[in-house]
């Protein structure tokens, strides 16, 4: 005989507002003690593929389990198998920083549940989102042109592949007027240090990773002006249509920056009809956050006034947690036209009246968080002085161990310390740094490798939220006992 179902209780299974206080207060503790304790934890889990799943029954639950089981569940299984981006000691890749106000207004969001696609779906979500992005374009000193009062204005994306593909889709339009014949002429360019993204996005947008030209670059791994112009002029001798080019602010393998303004210059020379030039993306994904250190400014924002559109990731270096990335672009109308399909079910008197934004139009999905909410939270209780004193204290920390590397005789920078990227080698060769790599990991904190020119190269990447002075210490005490001759 099939087991009897049970009729549910009065009001159904969810919890009741009681309940909900109760457990959401056990939750912020248990989040406030991880993060606590979270230096303690070892930064990369010591489990092995299909771990995770072989601690989970196989079959979701039939029937509600308690909350202490949910609960315990956190500690038995999912932090034993977690990469810790919140440890102080994780200096690989790039950060992924939140911060207290960061993590509680996301649990507004959640709470709120708003799905803002349209101003009318959520008026406040629409509007702050404009606010904080017209807020940032004051703090970090960018063009004016970026501002909602004008014809430009800013966007949250969810990261900047999202923000690449979304500019890359309106380039491709401003060039083609919609006209598919023309796609196959198209050429867009990037440095061969550019992020991966860029490759992705020309694919998702309908061309072909063949119609992306890697542009060589210089000794400091930046774009060369001179190579994107031969490439560009060989391209129109060729008959084919440039379309894009997508400089990088801080190259993801060495924080390299290109010289946005000299490639500006290039596109200035490419008519496409009508006087309009290529249209040039600046992703500046983690660099664009130290633009709120004024002294910073100079490297990371010069050449801006000639971008058409420009992104950045607050979740990466600016204490707002994942995902978080904004957009801007210098003409809204060319991205709204790229982007805008409107059924029936989405007409409105608001968006009809032209008075409301709406940020479906914006970006690929239809549907999206009030994300607005966790940056607000951040630029108010931060404010300009403590944002610009953190990122400040991680270049400051940088500084220092790039300073200890020169010294060192066994180990030399790769390139020049970038902001707040070391990048070093063993000068014994490859098979050295990989030692070196491996004895800091060994001992408890976290950092990744490229290779430049060829060469295995050790990144240290400063910006986690908590990592201070003593952090780092050890790393270098594990770095040169990895490296001898000390």
């Amino acid at each position: 005989m099939p087991a009897t179902v049970p009729d549910p209780p009065a009001g159904g299974y969810h919890d009741n507002a009681d309940e909900f206080r109760r457990r959401g207060h056990e939750l912020v503790d248990w989040v406030a003690d991880y993060l606590a304790r979270v230096e303690d934890l070892p930064v990369r889990p010591a489990v092995a593929p299909g771990w995770v799943r072989a601690q989970l029954p196989t079959s979701a639950p039939q029937a509600p389990e308690p909350w202490e089981a949910i609960v315990a569940d956190l500690d038995r299984v999912v932090v034993p198998a977690t990469t810790h981006w919140q440890s102080p000691r994780f200096f690989g890749y790039f950060p992924a920083n939140s911060s207290p106000p960061s993590v509680l207004a996301d649990l507004v969001s959640s709470g709120l549940g708003v799905q803002g696609m349209l101003w009318s779906t959520g008026p406040a979500c629409t509007e702050l989102e404009t606010h904080v992005c017209d807020w940032l374009v004051e703090l970090l000193d960018l063009p004016a042109r970026f501002r909602s009062d004008g014809a430009g204005g800013g966007v949250i994306q969810d990261s900047a592949s999202s923000a690449t593909l979304t500019a890359i889709v309106a380039a491709r339009e401003a060039a083609t007027g919609g006209d598919p014949t023309v796609l196959a002429r198209l050429r867009a360019y990037t440095s061969d240090q550019a992020h991966s993204s860029v490759e992705k996005g020309i694919r998702v947008a309908g061309l072909t990773a063949g119609q992306l030209r890697l542009v060589d670059t210089d000794a400091d791994h930046a774009m060369r002006p001179d190579a994107l112009a031969a490439a560009v002029a060989a391209d129109v001798a060729a008959g084919a249509l440039p379309f894009l080019v997508v400089a990088t602010v801080g190259t993801t393998s060495s924080m390299a920056v290109d010289p946005v303004a000299a490639v500006a210059g290039v596109l200035d020379d490419v008519d496409l009809g009508d006087g309009r030039r290529p249209w040039l993306h600046v992703d500046a994904a983690m660099a664009g956050s130290a633009a709120v250190v004024p002294e910073l400014r100079p490297l990371v924002n010069d050449g801006l006034a000639r971008a058409d559109s420009w992104c950045f990731d607050p979740h990466k270096w600016l204490f707002t947690n994942f995902d978080c990335d904004v957009l801007y672009v210098a003409d809204r109308a060319a991205l709204i036209g790229a982007l805008s399909v409107l059924p029936e079910y989405l007409r409105d008197e608001a968006s009809e009246s032209g008075a409301v934004i709406d940020y479906r139009d914006w970006h690929v999905p239809l549907g999206r968080r009030f994300r607005s909410l966790k940056l607000w939270f951040v630029l108010r209780r931060y404010g300009a002085v403590g944002l610009a004193h953190h990122v400040r204290e991680h270049v400051r920390l940088a500084e220092g161990l790039a300073a200890r590397v020169v010294a060192h005789p066994a180990l030399e920078l790769a390139v020049p310390r970038s902001l707040n990227l070391v990048c070093l080698a063993h000068v014994d060769g490859d098979a050295a740094t990989q030692r070196c790599i491996d004895a800091v990991n060994a001992s408890g904190a976290f950092v990744t490798h490229t290779r430049l020119a060829g060469r295995l190269v050790l990144r240290v990447c400063i910006g986690q939220t908590r990592t201070v002075a003593r952090h780092v210490d050890a790393l270098w005490e594990a770095l040169a006992a990895g490296a001898g001759r000390g």
